[in-house]
Formats: C-alpha cells, structure tokens, sequence
C-alpha cells in the first residue's frame, strides 16, 4: 500500500455535537462535516480554540447535511485560510446557507447585545464569523447527487447515499487505493414523516456510525399518534394560556406544523393562531415545499394547510409574542433553546404557571432544554436567572434521529460486514450501550474514540500480499498415526454466491430464458416492481460481472451492460438465486 491514511477524531467524539473528522491521506487533508460545538461550556470553547491544523492545508470538506452541529463551523474554518472545496448534495447547499447565515447573524447580535449588557468577560465581545464569512463560503460549495460516485482527484472517490434525517442529508461513502471509509452522518428512522426513507450505502472496512440514541428505544405511540402534543395544546389553550414549541428550524418545524395542520384537521385541538417566528424555519419550509425527497404521499400544502397560521418576520412582531394576550401556539428556534428569538419567549413565558413549553426533539447536555427536561426550577438568560413556572413536556414522537434497532438495521443491511465500527455522535452512555450489542450481534470490533484520537484507515486484510495457486503448496504435510477412518461427510449442499453470480451473467450475456430460469428461482424486481423475466433479460442483455460483494446470503453484484452501469442485490437458497433486485448503476 502507498501513502498512509488516517481519521482524526476532532468533534463528536465523547459528545453529540461539534462533528468533524479529518481524514488524511499521505499529505493531502479532507474534512468530513465541520460543525459547531453545543451544549456544555468546555465544549463549545471548542469553538474558539485554534482549529488543530491550518484551515488553508485541507484540500476538501465534505459536508453530509445542513445542521448547525455539522456546518456551523465552516465559515470560521474558511475565516482562517481554507478555500477547497465544499461537497453535499443540492439541497443542503440550500439549506445550509440559511442555517449559517443564521448563526452568524445571532452571533453578531449575541455580541452586540452583550457588550450593551455587559455580561461577557471579553471586551469587546466578538461573533466566531460574520455573514460576510459566510458569503465568501458560499462560493466553495459543488453539487453532488445521491448513488453516484465523483472523483475527488488523485484516486479519492466519494459516493452520497440518503441518509433519510433531514432534507438533503446523505451518508459519505469515501474509497482510496482499496481503502473504504462510511460516514454515516445523521441517521433518519426508516419512517420519517416528512422524507423518503434513507437508503443504503456501498459496504466499507471501517464504518463511522452515530450514535445518538444508542441507548433508547422510540416510544411507540399509544393511541392517536402525537396525543401529549395535543393534551398539553387543549389544556393550556382552556386555562387561557399559549404553548411555546422550541424547534429546529430545519425539519422539525416542517414535521411540526405538519402534525398541527393534521390535529386541527381532525379536531383534537382548538382552532387557535399559529405563529412560526423563526426567519431560518420559514426560508427552510420554502426549501422542503420545492424539492423532490418529499415522500410520495407528501404535499407542499400539507406544511401550511392553517386558517390561523402565520409568519413573523419583523423583531417587532417577535417582541409582542414574548407576552402574548390571547391563547396561541408559537413555534420558534433553536430546537434546544441554546439561542435565537425563542430565548425571549422562554424568558418571558416561564414565570407564568398558565404556559406551556413542548420540546419535541434531543435536548443536548448543558442545554437550556435539558435542564427545563431535567426539571430545573429557574434557567439563567441574558444574565439573569428566570423561575420556570410553566408546564414542561416532551413529545419524542417527533425525534427523526434513528433510535438502537433503526441504528443496528442500518448496518446489518450494509452489502458487506465492516471490519471496525466507529461511534461518535452520541453520549458516553449511549455509544457504549451501542458498542456492546454490536459486539454481541455481528462480532466486529467496535469502538468509542475519544477527542483528538488517530486511528490507521487499511485496506482489506491481505487484498495485497501474494496468495499461493494451492493449498499443497503451503507448509509440508502433518504425519498423524493411523486411526480408523471417519464417517464420510455428507455432500456440501448449495453453490457459492460466486459461481451463482457468474452463472447469473452468463445467462444474460447469451439472452438464454432457460438458463435463468435455472438459476433464479425466485422473483425479478427493479424500482420495488416486479419484472417478467423475459422482459428484464431483454433490457438486461449483455451484462458483464465486474465485482461482487458477497456477505452470506446477500451479495451486491456490479456491472455493465452496453457500457451502462447496473448494481443487483442478490439473494441465495441452495442452488439458485430466490430474489435478484436491480438497484440502479
């Protein structure tokens, strides 16, 4: 093998947020997601700390989706010399535009706000970057689709896969000289309310996996789905009062004012004003409404479908909802309440008991979320303490995060079993609770880095040394004493996912229906459809097996037909194929 490569674990790593991983190829740098650090303070100090090694030597960053604890640091990074390239899909180019010009707009104002108040030890206070940092990032970002591979240069090839969490999100699959490297990303659950289900990567010898909720089941709902939501809506709004939804502004408001649209449809709640006050989740929700990754069963309308629904926009209307006079629902970002306008609202809303606050998604560590669903008598805001009054509940029916079985699914469908199991994104807790039923489940090293730790990134464990033509020509044979001769064994029953394979292509290279016959016993699919075979045979004339992929049961077969790429998952039973699904090249 050539040049050495490496993972450096610089964020995510013994905690959720802040995820950045630096692979390292010989001389050459690339950085997987730079995200911005949340929740405890030795944390986000992390932030302002000098980014490990120059911004300027790092040749690519790739980006797999446009939340803040993913994104929210690439302005500073391009603040301090880096200008390669950015790679994500066209979706989170859009949407991460808006989350970091976002940040960098509450962090101008963070400054100002406390060197008027006077509450920061650093005079003057400034903002990590500004949005002119941000407009000069804009200019680095590249388009890539999803299941198509792109040449990063000198034998680097990345490949995106749908990740299913958020709107653009993609799993970043990364290959050199041999080498494999799988970045999970966010992981969606396979049920997401708004999206098309997340789909499923190449295989790779070392797999970097979230762990978020590795520890935890989701609830499964009991009853009408979202009834916490719409109980805590009827009681608050009956007492007289409002309901504050902290939500991210990217898809959690969409699959919120999903839910709400849906509620007030079906008459569980009154009908009362509903106010978004975030400027990012409504220019998100223009983003959602115009893109195809909606489910198929999903409408634009189906976000807004409100008589009473309304956008604020100005700092003035988002002041006179800090006290509001009549009962209504005000959903407002952040998601954990670490910033934004729904610090205000909280700040004013807490001390009154005919309140309510539901938080509908993960509440870091060291957030003022986690400590209002911990309990916490009073909050410190602005710089000064707040007693919580107010009805606290949580509606986990909206987290989109894959939970423990959605995380083990995800990798017990990769074509092939990883060699190393990395986990980050997660709490200790979580990560370790994970790391142990994997080991237990699929019997592959898995491991917890710590911040800051190098791990060596190999190729398939002996793809390169010389193998022998046969067995006699290793070692010299064992002389063991005369005994009486075994049983003989019973026959060896079925064939290799190999020589079925190979069977498979040269069925389809002679176009001969009864060799296939003979070799798939079982149904033809493309697309989820089911294929007559003489048809698909036809289409599939031709085809030349290039690479298989095999894990058992299951293989991932590569080729081509007429120059065109073609990918079929292949199943096996004894002697024949029972299901060969084409995937898509």
């Amino acid at each position: 093998m050539g040049q050495q490569m490496t993972v450096t674990f610089l964020g995510a790593a013994g905690t959720v947020t802040g995820s950045k991983h630096l692979l390292t190829i010989g001389e050459r740098r690339v950085l997987v997601d730079a995200g911005l650090f949340q929740g405890e303070k030795k944390w986000r100090e992390q932030n302002w700390a000098k980014f490990p090694v120059e911004p300027g030597s790092i040749s690519d960053l790739v980006l797999t989706h446009a939340h803040l604890d993913h994104c929210g640091y690439i302005p500073a990074l391009v603040k301090h010399g880096f200008t390669g390239t950015i790679w994500c899909t066209p979706d989170t180019i859009e949407l991460a535009e808006i989350v970091m010009m976002d940040s960098a707009h509450l962090q101008e104002q963070d400054a100002k706000d406390a060197a008027a108040g006077g509450w920061s030890k650093h005079n003057p206070p400034l903002a990590l970057y500004t949005q002119e940092d941000v407009q000069q990032t804009m200019r680095l970002f590249r388009p890539v689709g999803f299941d198509v591979d792109t040449d990063l240069r000198d034998g680097l090839v990345l490949r995106f896969t749908r990740a299913g969490h958020i709107l653009g999100s993609a799993c970043a699959n990364l290959t050199h000289e041999g080498r494999t490297v799988l970045f999970s990303g966010d992981l969606g659950r396979q049920d997401h309310p708004v999206l098309k289900p997340r789909g499923i990567p190449q295989g790779a010898d070392h797999v970097l996996m979230e762990s978020t909720y590795g520890d935890r089941e989701h609830p499964e709902p009991d009853g009408l789905p979202h009834e916490l939501f719409a109980e805590t809506i009827r009681k608050t709004v009956g007492r007289g009062g409002s309901v504050l939804v902290p939500a991210f502004a990217v898809d959690r408001t969409e699959a919120v004012l999903k839910e709400i649209t849906q509620m007030r449809k079906a008459g569980r709640i009154p009908e009362v004003p509903v106010f978004v006050n975030s400027p990012m989740a409504l220019a998100a929700l223009k983003v959602y409404q115009g893109s195809e990754e909606l489910r198929d069963d999903m409408r634009p309308e189906d976000f807004a479908d409100l008589p009473n629904l309304r956008e604020v926009t100005s700092v003035e209307e988002s002041k006179a909802l800090n006290n509001p006079k009549f009962p209504c629902i005000i959903i407002s970002s952040s998601g954990m309440a670490t910033g934004g306008r729904v610090v205000h609202h909280l700040e004013k809303m807490l001390p009154d008991p005919k309140h309510s606050v539901v938080l509908t998604g993960y509440q870091g560590v060291g957030t003022r979320g986690r400590s209002l669903l911990e309990g916490a008598k009073q909050l410190k805001m602005h710089g000064r303490y707040v007693p919580v009054r107010a009805t606290i509940v949580q509606d986990s029916e909206f987290s989109v995060h894959a939970d423990c079985s959605d995380l083990l699914d995800w990798l017990r469908d990769l074509p092939r079993k990883p060699r190393t199991v990395f986990l980050v994104h997660g709490e200790q807790d979580s990560a370790e609770a994970l790391r142990e039923k994997i080991i237990t489940e699929f019997g592959i090293t898995c491991v917890v880095p710590r911040f800051g730790e190098v791990v060596s990134i190999e190729a398939t464990e002996g793809a390169d040394e010389p193998r022998p033509s046969a067995p006699e020509q290793v070692g010299s044979p064992v002389q063991l004493p005369s005994r009486p001769s075994p049983l003989p064994m019973p026959p060896t029953r079925g064939l290799t996912m190999l020589q079925l394979a190979n069977r498979l292509a040269r069925a389809l290279d002679a176009g001969d229906a009864e060799q296939l016959a003979q070799v798939v016993s079982g149904p033809i699919t493309r697309g989820g459809q089911v294929q007559d075979p003489a048809e698909w045979m036809a289409r599939a004339h031709g085809f030349e097996l290039v690479d298989l992929v095999d894990a058992g049961p299951r293989a991932v077969a590569r080729g081509t037909v007429q120059g065109r790429d073609v990918v079929l998952f292949l199943t096996t039973a004894g002697e024949t194929l029972s299901a060969v699904e084409e995937v898509g090249g």
